[in-house]
């Protein structure tokens, strides 16, 4: 880093952020539409209500580990008592939009709009306004990241291209910094162990995954991000890491990582708030100009 601050808080090497997307059916509806009024199919992505929710808070007040859980306006209109429950045990609630849709097919203005709408309604329903964002799918709008600002958002985890956070170039003098928590699609629960037969999900019918296999490999990835005190951000599904076997995998990855040294737990919330008041320039291996081209492509991908 250009400045002498330590990357981390005190003495911590990395830090370990869990985020769960609470979708219920509508990010599959997004992703296959032929899924509409198939409610015997629909009923797999349902679980997540039923039960799964309540089965990972459990897990996590078991790790007294806080999560940032991502949740459609739609989804808290439609299930008030669930996103109360996962408010009441101490959860960060962020904003994934009104309505799980591809964004790609938005324009700024519905993008922004779909965003504010689905504020107010977390808003409404647990009473406080989220401060993070996950884009439910698709690609944001140029100037998405100044109208992220302008409403009060300080973080997204929507884009992947870095292990450490980073932020996005803002033309906004008044706002914070947007920081953005970057993915990877083998931190993700989905790529292993998303299923249904009819209609085909996965298109390709190829998997579900290995639970012990799908273990190893979150933990070798922990150990590179351990190793190089990066940032680790695990996205998880209610409805797949909810179920009665997949919960002990959850248990079991939890429990080994709290074992590990130097780990700073935070919510994505806590974490976006140190990086802003840390590190509010580019690290000296990300120029500007460079992150400024990459940053103007992936707008208009």
């Amino acid at each position: 880093m250009t400045d002498a601050k330590p990357v981390w808080p005190g003495s911590y090497r990395c830090a370990v952020v869990i985020t769960i997307d609470y979708n219920d059916i509508h990010g599959i509806l997004t992703q296959v539409p032929a899924m509409a009024g198939r409610d015997k199919s629909l009923s797999v992505w349902r679980y997540g209500t039923t039960r799964g929710v309540q089965r990972v808070l459990e897990v996590l007040s078991e790790q007294n580990i806080r999560a940032s859980w991502c949740i459609p306006g739609i989804v808290a209109e439609e299930n008030p008592k669930v996103v109360r429950a996962i408010h009441a045990a101490g959860h960060e609630i962020a904003c994934a939009g009104y309505r799980h849709e591809d964004f790609s097919l938005l324009t700024l203005a519905q993008q922004r709009e779909s965003i504010r709408r689905g504020c107010d309604v977390l808003e409404q329903v647990t009473g406080l306004r989220p401060s993070g964002f996950r884009a439910p799918a698709g690609s944001y709008a140029p100037g998405l990241s100044d109208a992220l600002c302008a409403e009060g958002i300080t973080w997204s985890s929507s884009w992947a291209g870095d292990d450490l956070p980073y932020l996005h170039p803002c033309t906004r003098a008044d706002a914070a910094p947007l920081v953005e928590l970057p993915l990877h699609c083998e931190l993700e629960d989905e790529p292993y162990f998303a299923f249904n037969l009819a209609p085909a999900v996965p298109a390709s019918q190829a998997r579900i995954g290995s639970y012990a296999e799908v273990l190893k490999n979150w933990q070798q990835d922990f150990a590179g991000f351990h190793r190089f005190g990066l940032c680790y951000v695990m996205r998880l599904h209610p409805e797949i890491l909810g179920t009665v076997g997949r919960s002990g995998l959850l248990t079991e990855l939890l429990s080994w990582l709290k074992a590990q040294p130097d780990v700073w737990f935070a919510s994505a919330e806590e974490v976006a708030d140190w990086w802003s008041e840390n590190h509010s320039h580019l690290p000296d291996d990300h120029p500007a100009a460079v992150y400024t081209r990459h940053a103007q492509s992936l707008n208009h991908d």
